[in-house]
């Protein structure tokens, strides 16, 4: 592709919050060799606080409204990241010149017209890295490695922190988010583990902190804080472009493979996964990428060192269950205390 100031590239991911922070580096990708492009993100509304820290991004559509008010949108290229048959349809009938999408889709041997040879459930990439492939049609470099992309991130453009949850904030303390539910999309840390470190740490050295969203709040408050009353919760405080800002003021934050993770990995904290032996899970494939991000990876007693059968039978993960509070506790105290800013 031509440096052109006219470049419009339109990147489609419209999953969730996670999968769309390891999606931004290919727009920094992009403008890195192309710096002129314009970059275009299609995603769901509730994402777009995400995008708008994205340094990288000049504009973003809400599908829905999109799809809802037939919009035209300017581009000359679509990447599919997230294949969706409906926007791929869409954005043919609009004739855009290039329309890039895997070979394995059906439809995307109607609607796309640059096809990538990526098979994503049988890679051994991370799915940073299989987003990237997808430049290539375009005849950007398209390999890098995990250090490498991570400063294509441009998750900077932050907004200020309200004074309301800045005062939160304790300078003289390891301010830590422990972050226990996952909406469903991945195997959780049990709430007594989380009951468990919070009471080891040390209330004079480190300020605690549960986030989570509004739904949860109720859960966090009988399952966690009732036995460690000395942690904030905070589950469905924030919007998440303040709940972005209260992560970037923090020192690290603990979850599962979930976005609050991503997130605090992009913005450079201490970022602790908590993962279970799964394939579709594994962090090679879904861990946080970040200077600061780190894994537990739970094991277990099978063969193949894979989930159990019942842990996926009953969604109760036993194997999850075996990651000690005192493994996530040896790795916090190597983590240090950043300098007062």
């Amino acid at each position: 592709m031509k440096d052109d100031s006219s470049n419009r590239i339109l990147i489609s991911r419209t999953d969730n919050i996670g999968d769309v922070i390891l999606t931004l580096p290919m727009a920094g990708i992009i403008k890195s060799q192309i710096p002129n492009t314009k970059i275009l993100f299609l995603g769901k509304k509730y994402t777009k606080p995400i995008i708008d820290c994205c340094e990288y991004i000049d504009e973003f559509y809400d599908w829905d409204e999109v799809k809802k008010n037939n919009e035209l949108i300017e581009c000359d290229t679509i990447i599919h990241v997230f294949p969706n048959k409906e926007i791929a349809k869409y954005f043919s009938k609009l004739k855009v010149s290039n329309r890039v999408g895997t070979n394995r889709r059906l439809y995307h041997w109607i609607y796309c017209n640059k096809k990538v040879n990526l098979s994503r459930k049988n890679s051994l990439l991370h799915e940073s890295q299989l987003n990237i492939k997808l430049l290539s049609p375009l005849n950007f470099k398209s390999e890098y490695n995990l250090e490498e992309i991570i400063s294509f991130y441009g998750f900077n453009r932050t907004q200020g922190l309200d004074n309301e949850y800045s005062k939160w904030i304790k300078k003289d303390k390891f301010n830590l988010i422990l972050h226990p539910k996952s909406k469903g999309s991945a195997r959780e840390w049990p709430p007594e583990k989380f009951v468990e470190l919070a009471n080891t740490l040390d209330k004079n050295i480190y300020n605690i902190f549960i986030s989570g969203t509004n739904t949860e709040k109720e859960f966090i408050e009988k399952q966690i804080v009732k036995y460690a009353p000395h942690v904030k919760n905070i589950a469905g405080t924030l919007n998440l472009s303040q709940f972005i800002s209260f992560i970037k003021e923090c020192d690290g934050l603990i979850a599962a493979s979930t976005g609050p993770l991503h997130i605090a990995a992009a913005l450079g904290i201490h970022a602790l996964g908590l993962y279970p032996p799964i394939k579709t899970m594994i962090p090679e494939r879904w861990g946080p990428l970040g200077e600061k991000a780190e894994f537990l990876l739970a094991t277990t007693e099978n063969k193949n060192n894979l989930c159990m059968k019942n842990c996926n039978i009953l969604k109760i993960c036993s194997c999850i269950k075996k990651l000690e509070a005192h493994s996530v506790l040896n790795l916090i105290l190597k983590w240090g205390k950043k300098s007062p800013s």
